[in-house]
């Protein structure tokens, strides 16, 4: 068995065919399936608000774009971050000209409140949390302390599809919430994912935002409004970030599956947790009681990370990092040093594989090779 990190699942055949129903109405572009994932998603999600778009990472820049414009935050300003995410997290504050501030992590792997609050200081805007995993951390204690000292609160819910805490849909507390539906994520597509804005006035000006600035969509013009409506106007410069029937006709269908497949990465999550306990040399990573996570990582921590990694390898299993501490690359340095427990996570951590595919034989096999390699 050759056991990869990732191996997304797809019904394709009912994959093919909604894409088939978008080909023969002659509309893959916005709208169309679009609206209907967004109607589907709210009524899932719980949220008030979900604009389908082409990616996370350029939902996080729209929802620091528009907060930023709309409350008169200046260049420079500061958003508290994480140090242990993808890249994208932290790019897109750079995106909208601000400054990334990094605070620690916990035994979680997201965000420490105490390090966001020995943080904050006075040109200090926002916080950016980002569910690791689909685990949600100390989240609550996040959302109360933004509460308290006014700070706006995005939620990077990139690996949260489906994730509930105390027993409710995540998401309802922050600003803005962003989730991926990237190619191997809990909910894949090829590419995109969906902005949440709790306010509806953001909602509509992002509407605006991600189909360049323009007022009315192509959609809204067509003939099934009657007669093509041609003009419209620009009101302000904006993106081309907007998401398309045919990814969406994707995420559609595998919306329907979603919980389901939630619950077996989460029986998966278990048995490593099983075959694992008592070792001492292997640390699985903290997932609070009260949440129900989408489990799209099941991580541990060892020493010699590398090594292990490379004998793993040696057995046709496939071991990913998730993450390298960012201040760790030339563009963040200027934070290096400031985050310990982030930098020491940085060279322990590994992701074991996780997917659909895997069985229980699978896992002990996996569970056992790393028990071999880490004594």
């Amino acid at each position: 068995m050759s056991a990869q990190l990732f191996v997304p699942s797809f019904r394709v055949d009912e994959c093919l065919g909604a894409i088939r129903e978008c080909l023969e109405k002659g509309w893959t572009g916005l709208g169309f399936k679009t609206v209907e994932f967004e109607n589907a998603w709210k009524q899932y999600s719980e949220l008030p608000h979900a604009h389908f778009i082409s990616s996370n990472t350029v939902g996080l820049h729209l929802a620091l774009h528009v907060l930023k414009s709309r409350l008169g935050w200046a260049d420079d300003d500061e958003v508290i971050t994480t140090p242990f995410t993808f890249v994208s997290t932290n790019h897109a504050i750079l995106y909208s000209h601000l400054r990334p501030v990094f605070a620690d992590i916990d035994d979680s792997l997201s965000l420490s409140p105490d390090s966001v609050l020995s943080r904050i200081g006075p040109r200090t805007r926002a916080v950016m949390f980002v569910g690791l995993g689909g685990n949600t951390g100390q989240y609550e204690k996040i959302v109360e302390l933004c509460a308290q000292r006014g700070l706006k609160l995005i939620l990077d819910a990139a690996h949260m599809a489906g994730t509930r805490l105390g027993g409710k849909q995540v998401g309802p507390e922050p600003d803005a919430v962003v989730f991926s539906f990237q190619a191997v994520k809990n909910l894949p597509t090829a590419d995109s994912g969906m902005i949440c804005f709790k306010d509806q006035e953001d909602d509509e000006r992002a509407r605006k935002l991600t189909w360049l600035g323009i007022n009315k969509d192509t959609y809204a013009r067509t003939a099934a409004q009657g007669a093509y409506k041609w003009m419209y106007d620009v009101e302000e410069v904006g993106f081309k970030y907007h998401g398309n029937s045919i990814m969406a006709s994707i995420g559609l269908t595998q919306l329907k599956w979603l919980d389901q497949d939630n619950s077996y990465r989460r029986q998966l999550a278990a048995w490593y947790r099983t075959r694992l306990a008592g070792h001492n040399a292997i640390r699985t990573v903290d997932v609070s009681p009260a949440c129900e996570s989408a489990t799209h990582l099941f991580q541990v921590r060892v020493e010699q990370r590398d090594a292990v990694m490379l004998a793993l390898n040696g057995h046709e299993v496939y071991p990913g990092v998730h993450y390298r501490d960012n201040t760790e690359y030339r563009m963040y340095s200027y934070a290096a040093g400031t985050c310990p427990n982030a930098a020491r996570a940085s060279g322990e951590v590994i992701s074991l594989p996780l997917h659909m595919k895997l069985t229980r034989e699978d896992v002990n096999m996996i569970s056992d090779l790393l028990i071999r390699y880490t004594k």
